[in-house]
């Protein structure tokens, strides 16, 4: 179906505009006319918004909405819905109000469904590249309580929390990976541009060539014959490693080896930790069934050792048992984690215990990763400089005892 975009009048005379999905703009009429509408003009949506210059991003390019502009939406309709503002008028409005291209019409659409009588959470279930099963599933427990405005808040924070998170770890790591991606490229040309030119010079001396110098001369020779085999063969080991990762197999394996690198390891265990304590307490906090909630936070913890960790906890977490043992059992989880969840059973704040170990490990990880960053950044300085020096002094060395011989 296509998006359009119209304005009219009700029957009482009043301006309206809106946008509708429907199969063509007579059935986008005959639509808007059962609804009470006189429609003056109507138009697709698609050649009538003008992407905003936020618009120009990647999500923006594959036809999907970044996390923090499903938060703010998130949170713009809560407080319109927190504010006993009927739910098409608040999605109208939150339709004013957005700027991405995609949400707007996405909101359109829901709003429209909405119109016909469908429920919200079932409206937002037919956008699932925008909406992923969490947040559908919130919604619905929401409608459900009675609580959508409650709800909407808490995936508000859930989401602005993983964005932050995100970004700030994506902050920390961007200036070495700016300094090794340099280091790279200078590596890269002066073995293939600036050596190759300095090497003529030294096969008209009638002497052995210091060690540096034949090790920089091999190692241009061998860069400037295979360098595009290097290219194809990084590309197909790539290619290999992600079809390999797609198996069930191959992706238990890969999470089980970068658990186990050092520092990396326990960065991507405390975020897949983090993620898991912070996901499963805003569900249960939202009122959705343990199971369900288990079952939706297997899917975003997105580790292949801890998905078979919590399917093996549903399985006995339906028998009956308690959400702490099969996850202590299990080896996979910390015991900190492990341990807060069976106090939190106990007390009856499961909720605000997975919360506040979330905060823990997220906290941990942005720590972790700041005072990494502070280490390779002079680590990389260090390597782009080394590799700098020798290539100069491979090449000042046999200058120099050629300048000796002459004297």
């Amino acid at each position: 179906m296509a998006v359009y975009s119209w304005t009219g009048y009700t029957q009482k005379g009043k301006t309206a505009s809106g946008m509708i999905d429907a199969a063509s703009v007579r059935e986008a009429k005959l639509k808007l006319m059962s609804q009470g509408m006189f429609v003056s003009s109507i138009a697709e949506a698609s050649r009538e918004v003008r992407p905003s210059s936020r618009a120009f991003s990647i999500e923006a390019l594959l036809g999907r909405v970044s996390t923090e502009d499903l938060a703010v939406a998130t949170r713009q309709l809560s407080t319109l819905v927190g504010a006993a503002i009927p739910l098409v008028d608040a999605l109208t409005a939150l339709f004013e109000q957005t700027e991405s291209p995609t949400m707007k019409r996405t909101i359109a659409q829901v709003k429209d469904s909405v119109n016909e009588g469908v429920s919200f959470a079932d409206a937002l279930s037919r956008h699932r590249r925008i909406f992923p099963e969490l947040y559908v599933n919130m919604v619905r427990s929401g409608e459900a309580s009675g609580a959508l405005d409650v709800v909407l808040l808490r995936l508000a924070e859930f989401l602005e929390g993983q964005h932050r998170l995100k970004s700030r770890v994506q902050a920390a790591l961007v200036y070495p990976a700016v300094l090794l991606l340099v280091s790279i490229v200078v590596l890269m040309y002066l073995l293939t541009a600036v050596v190759p030119k300095v090497v003529g010079m030294f096969e008209t001396m009638n002497q052995v060539l210091p060690l540096p110098t034949r090790v920089l001369i091999g190692l241009s020779a061998f860069v400037s014959r295979t360098w595009w085999i290097l290219l194809v063969a990084v590309a197909l080991s790539l290619y290999a490693l992600k079809r390999w990762r797609a198996t069930p197999r191959g992706a238990e394996l890969f999470d089980r080896f970068r658990m186990r690198v050092p520092i990396y390891g326990g960065v991507f265990r405390k975020v897949s930790v983090a993620r898991f304590a912070r996901t499963l307490g805003t569900l249960l906090a939202s009122g959705v069934p343990i199971v369900e909630a288990l079952r939706i936070v297997k899917a975003v913890v997105v580790n292949k050792v801890m998905e078979i960790a919590i399917e093996d906890t549903i399985t006995e977490v339906i028998e009956g048992s308690s959400l702490s043992a099969p996850l202590r059992r299990s080896g996979v989880f910390p015991p900190l984690l492990v341990h807060m969840i069976g106090v939190g059973e106990k007390s009856g704040n499961l909720e605000e215990m997975l919360v506040k170990a979330a905060q823990s490990y997220e906290s941990d990880v942005e720590t972790t990763v700041s005072g990494l960053a502070s280490v390779l950044e002079p680590v990389m300085i260090l390597f782009m400089g080394g590799v700098v020096g020798f290539v100069v002094m491979s090449i000042l060395m046999p200058m120099l005892e050629m300048s000796t011989i002459v004297r």
